[in-house]
């Protein structure tokens, strides 16, 4: 990662919020770029950010064969985890893994990772909240991958939570729901989140000296 990618994300990271992102992006017309809403974080305290390491299952129905290393590619790709990366599990809708757990939460955080997000389930959800790990998933659950889905691909672009998700995009999520921004435009939305944060803070200033609500749109436009 480079010393700019770097710096945007730390930005993000820094300045920014979810819903505000959403609106931005709406602005530039990538208005599908937030995930299904039942793609929650375990801790709506924590704000996760950073690019994007994908991982897509596909279900099976019996257990591995003798040797077979069931998790080879989800290993492969935990172990190559960097500073400011996210692990983008794309499970389809079935629910019926929990492909994310303490035990991988504690490898990544070791290498510096920035969070993982799921659209299966998550479990040992005590583990990894005592971690502090930024994790978002679509359910909790205790079921294990193993003969009922396996990463067949990582880092190629895959669909999770209803949002295409490239290698390289930036995931941001806090407690009002996780955003994708495609890497072609981040710069793009860097420079709008800026002018947008600056105009939402004029506004709540404005209300917050208890101006009405229509003076204050007619005069910033933001609501």
């Amino acid at each position: 990662m480079s010393e700019s990618d770097d710096a945007i994300v730390i930005e993000m990271r820094d300045r920014y919020f979810c819903s505000l992102l959403s609106d931005v992006l709406d602005g530039l017309g990538y208005t599908a770029q937030a995930m299904a809403p039942h793609i929650r974080p375990l801790d709506e305290g924590i704000v996760m950010v950073g690019r994007a390491r994908t991982m897509l299952y596909a279900d099976v129905y019996a257990p591995p064969g003798p040797g077979e290393n069931h998790y080879a590619l989800e290993i492969e790709l935990v172990d190559s985890l960097r500073a400011n990366e996210i692990a983008v599990s794309a499970c389809g809708a079935t629910g019926r893994i929990a492909p994310w757990g303490g035990l991988l939460s504690t490898a990544a955080q070791m290498r510096g990772a920035a969070g993982a997000v799921m659209d299966g389930l998550v479990r040992d959800i005590r583990h990894v909240r005592d971690l502090g790990f930024p994790v978002f998933a679509g359910g909790i659950g205790p079921l294990d991958s193993r003969g009922r889905g396996k990463v067949i691909e990582i880092d190629v672009p895959n669909e999770c939570g209803g949002v295409r998700i490239c290698p390289g995009d930036i995931i941001f999520g806090d407690a009002d729901g996780c955003v994708v921004i495609p890497r072609e435009i981040e710069a793009e939305v860097v420079a709008a989140a800026r002018i947008k944060l600056s105009g939402e803070n004029k506004t709540q200033e404005a209300l917050l000296a208890g101006r009405s609500l229509t003076d204050v749109y007619a005069e910033f436009g933001i609501l």
